[in-house]
């Protein structure tokens, strides 16, 4: 059995593609994709629920591992890909906060919100007496 499975790695590895894919010089960054993928969903939800130290610690995060990603032989570019859309989406969410809490976002929400209120009764204001 044990020379079997080692006769399968020696075909997996004597095929570059193969065992690139086999390796986890591809699947620690295909598994961490996940990170950026969550951040730029978030992007379309409600900036209220974006937490500022998350967002920080995760910016510095993925600034450290692009610089890792190059740092390491041979350089792992699948990985700087990664932490580079990482970094980017988590700048994005840290302006969102930054705009939310500190410089009006929320108050201008809150108009909205209201004025959104005051529309929806007087569209239902309307067709009340139109179905009268």
């Amino acid at each position: 059995m044990a020379a079997a499975i080692k006769a399968l790695n020696a075909k997996i590895r004597s095929n570059k593609y193969a065992d690139y894919f086999c390796s986890t010089h591809f699947w620690g960054p295909a598994s961490n994709f996940g990170i950026p993928l969550a951040a730029i969903a978030d992007m379309s939800k409600d900036p209220e629920i974006i937490s500022g130290p998350m967002t920080a610690a995760l910016s510095l995060y993925s600034g450290t591992f692009m610089r890792y990603a190059l740092a390491v032989t041979p350089a792992n570019y699948l990985l700087f890909g990664c932490h580079a859309i990482n970094f980017t989406s988590q700048l994005v969410q840290g302006y969102r906060y930054v705009n939310y809490h500190k410089m009006g976002g929320k108050e201008l929400a809150v108009q909205a919100r209201e004025a959104a209120k005051q529309a929806e009764g007087k569209v239902e204001a309307a067709v009340k007496s139109v179905g009268k």
